[in-house]
């Protein structure tokens, strides 16, 4: 009786780390497609950074409530994303006017590939478009990217305090 309880016990254990082992390779399996999915959208300038936290240059950090993103392809740089700082001159006030919101067809797009498997991408707007106030004061664009898909993105303006944000890479289109 005292073998067959020991039997059962090994048994009940072999299964219990079978499938603690199945579940850590499934789990790498997953990450690894995750990264190599990130990896292809940003080789191919397609994906969406989605803002989730905005740390002004003045003023403390606060988490965003609404979608706030930047969109990124090969022709065009959609930024839809907010403001809390110092502007340096006054503009015309408009309620639609507020934040880092523009259109670009003519930008600078460099990727620099990361030591730890990251990215380091820099976008400049040319002032090419037709419409200047359509990009405003937006010199440089910085946005890092991690393997996983956690994303920091700087942005320097001509007329404001320095911004950044924290948030996500995902795929356009969602």
């Amino acid at each position: 009786m005292k073998s067959l309880k020991k039997i059962s016990v090994l048994i009940i254990l072999a299964f219990i780390s079978i499938n603690v082992v199945n579940a850590q390779s499934t789990r790498k399996e997953k990450k690894a497609a995750h990264v190599a999915e990130i990896k292809k959208m940003v080789e191919a300038q397609n994906y969406v950074f989605k803002a989730n936290y905005v740390n002004p240059m003045r003023g403390t950090g606060m988490a965003l409530t609404s979608d706030y993103d930047l969109v990124v392809a090969k022709d065009t740089i959609i930024s839809f994303l907010p403001y809390f700082g110092r502007a340096y001159t006054s503009v015309p006030y408009n309620p639609t006017d507020g934040g880092i919101k523009f259109t670009a067809t003519h930008f600078t797009y460099d990727s620099k590939a990361g030591k730890s498997g990251g990215w380091t991408i820099t976008i400049k707007p040319t002032g090419k478009d037709k419409n200047i106030s359509n990009w405003r004061d937006v010199q440089t664009m910085t946005l890092g990217i991690s393997p996983d898909g956690y994303a920091s993105l700087q942005v320097i303006s001509t007329n404001r305090d320095a911004i950044s944000f924290n948030g996500t890479i995902e795929k356009r289109g969602k």
